[in-house]
């Protein structure tokens, strides 16, 4: 049976998103396990269907045509719903298979989830779970994630949520890094010391931090935008940085002007309306909302059968 003319062009424009997610016809082959002949076909093919070219060849490679970039959004948005599709269908003959997306923050996703998530496996081992680390907010109504966990109250009325609890933040330092430097006694003494902060994205801390001069990156004196990168540097002693206070205590570092620097941000778990009636989301939503109020009162991680 000759393929439909609907299903024809959906494969071309799963070449095309392809290649502007890779940036090239090689990468966009290997991502969807084709030749890149077969990728440049189905490329010349849509430019002939659509009467104008995708993209503009040059010695840095394709760059993308206007064209190709009004379509980019649209095909974004026929990708994740195939991929929500997917997980949908994998799952909806048992309420213990199938796949549960999730999106975190990179501090939540690295410092706080993982052993959440493996107490879950243990009591569910046949659902798949996919975690996006990212500190950009994921869209749960286009269903790029199932499961959110934000540090803030979501605004989207579609979408259910709930509180968690707060989490309280404030400056840090290493053991070695105080015992060589020593610690500031005021907010003033900051400026004598090296401190650890963001590059080029402004976090959400933003305004909520004084420390009687405007923040901007030139004040710090190691920069990133990888909240996993900055608690790198600051258990290595570069100097003094914003932690959670769950995450500090473990790893034994030492407040820094408490009385100033006591940061609360509010956790909320969110997934689209819906969803909770889906058995293995109602189950990951529900386990998350009891190990992280669990984390953020600092008792320690979930277990079974007594098992850490």
């Amino acid at each position: 049976m000759m393929p439909s003319a609907a299903a024809t062009d959906w494969d071309l424009f799963q070449s095309l998103h392809a290649v502007l997610e890779a940036g090239s016809l090689s990468a966009a082959a290997r991502q969807r396990g084709m030749t890149q002949p077969t990728i440049g076909r189905h490329i010349e093919a849509l430019e002939q269907r659509l009467g104008a070219p995708l993209f503009l060849r040059s010695p840095r490679g394709l760059q993308p045509t206007d064209l190709a970039l009004e379509l980019r959004p649209r095909l974004e948005d026929m990708a994740a719903a195939v991929a929500s599709a997917l997980r949908d269908v994998e799952g909806a003959a048992t309420q213990t298979s199938g796949v549960v997306r999730l999106t975190a923050t990179e501090s939540v996703g690295v410092e706080i989830l993982p052993p959440i998530l493996a107490d879950f496996h243990r009591r569910h081992p046949g659902i798949v779970v996919e975690l996006t680390v990212s500190n950009r907010h994921a869209d749960l109504t286009r269903r790029d994630a199932d499961i959110a966990v934000r540090m803030g109250r979501p605004t989207q009325n579609s979408l259910v949520a709930r509180k968690v609890g707060v989490v309280h933040l404030g400056l840090y330092a290493a053991p070695d890094y105080a015992a060589r430097s020593g610690l500031p006694a005021s907010v003033d003494e900051l400026d004598q010391h090296p401190i650890i902060g963001f590059d080029s994205v402004v976090p959400p801390l933003q305004g909520k931090v004084d420390i009687g001069r405007p923040i901007t990156r030139e004040i710090f004196a190691f920069r990133s935008d990888s909240d996993v990168a900055q608690l790198a540097a600051l258990r290595a002693g570069f100097g003094i940085g914003a932690c959670q206070r769950a995450v500090a205590a473990r790893y034994g570092l030492l407040p820094v002007l408490e009385d100033d620097f006591n940061i609360e941000m509010e956790m909320w778990l969110c997934m689209p309306e819906g969803l909770g009636m889906t058995p293995r989301m109602r189950l990951m939503f529900d386990h998350l909302a009891e190990g992280l109020k669990a984390c953020i009162q600092g008792q320690p991680p979930p277990t079974q059968n007594g098992r850490p």
